[in-house]
């Protein structure tokens, strides 16, 4: 059982967990990782050897650059772990990265919406999410198993079960309480994703879900590194809010996606507006003075899966951890969801 409440500490337990992980793992992967075009890091000098170059960091053309070192002493060629994670993620036939320009969109809760409709639909196949966003893990509750815990065997790490059909891990069953911060720097970061990717026996599975953080960063760039070698389909969720503030970010996560060649299944546009639960009365809470993101979406040439409304129910069995889609079957949000899912299978299966 790997939790903190053991006779080790947390951080003792992180420390033989990072003397693994980073024996083969550098700073320099994620310079590496995040100019994928040609592994120059952004700052490099202009005659610049590439990251994976047997003269990174050596030749003339690296004196004064300030990732000389990083590049001297870093690993060169391609990140080890790539074939662990696609060895060990075989029999995952679809994974799905949910993505946000911006926080606070409902990217965890669709997330969980979208999981639990797989499951519920298909319950002849097996659904896993994982929770990357290391420094807000928040599946757990939502998803009603915090303070569940996560036991180790000889194949791995077992995921936590939500349902027979539909597991979870996340950083979040690691920690002695809620409140408990986790202050890492991109490398840790990078090195629990890829622990999560290698070292979790999820099984068979026809979807694998991973909630991400906002933006477009560390544990972005890693996942996508690892997901794009690992065979099998895969691609991106956007998700968005109607208001221009959230859609200036969300373009930012279409580039980043088709810069780093992740097929983008398609953009919701959650909390598109608010249904009174009584009455069914809508009213818009975030105008959509631009169209929002229908209209964004043929601007960027990409698909756009529907509009989820706003529930306060929802939120509700979020902080509850209950089954929203079972609890109240008949809510305009579950029926948009389902059309959503449809699209999103849809995908896959073309």
């Amino acid at each position: 059982m790997f939790t903190i409440q053991n006779d080790l500490t947390f951080a003792k337990q992180l420390s033989i967990f990072l003397s693994r992980s980073f024996r083969n793992y550098s700073v320099g992967k994620v310079i590496m990782s995040s100019a994928a075009v040609d592994s120059k890091p952004s700052d490099a000098p202009e005659h610049c050897p590439g990251t994976e170059s047997e003269n990174a960091g050596k030749s003339s053309a690296c004196a004064g650059c300030p990732n000389q070192q990083i590049c001297a002493t870093g690993p060169k060629g391609p990140d080890p772990a790539i074939a662990l994670v696609k060895e060990k993620l075989q029999e995952v036939r679809n994974k799905i990265l949910v993505l946000s320009g911006k926080g606070g969109v409902g990217k965890s809760t669709v997330t969980a919406l979208l999981s639990r409709a797989l499951a519920h639909q298909n319950p002849e196949k097996n659904f896993g999410v994982l929770d990357i966003d290391i420094c807000g893990p928040s599946q757990p509750r939502v998803l009603g198993v915090l303070g569940e815990q996560v036991h180790q065997s000889g194949s791995g790490w077992s995921p936590v079960y939500i349902e027979d059909n539909l597991s979870l891990m996340s950083i979040g069953f690691l920690l002695g309480s809620p409140d408990d911060a986790i202050i890492w720097r991109g490398p840790k970061k990078n090195g629990m994703i890829r622990q999560f990717l290698t070292e979790v026996d999820w099984g068979q599975l026809d979807f694998l879900v991973l909630d991400t953080p906002p933006g477009t960063s560390d544990e972005h760039l890693s996942a996508t590194t690892y997901l794009k070698e690992s065979g099998g389909a895969w691609g991106a969720v956007l998700v968005t809010t109607p208001q221009e503030m959230a859609l200036l970010d969300v373009r930012k996560e279409i580039t980043f996606c088709k810069k780093m060649g992740i097929p983008v299944v398609g953009v919701v546009e959650n909390m598109s507006v608010f249904v009174c639960p009584k009455c069914t009365t809508e009213s818009d809470i975030f105008p959509a003075k631009t169209g929002g993101a229908e209209s964004m979406c043929k601007e960027m040439e990409v698909t756009y899966l529907g509009k989820l409304p706003l529930d306060p129910r929802l939120a509700q069995c979020c902080d509850e951890g209950k089954d929203f889609i079972s609890e109240h079957s008949k809510s305009p949000t579950v029926l948009a969801l389902k059309q959503i899912v449809a699209k999103v299978q849809e995908f896959y299966e073309s």
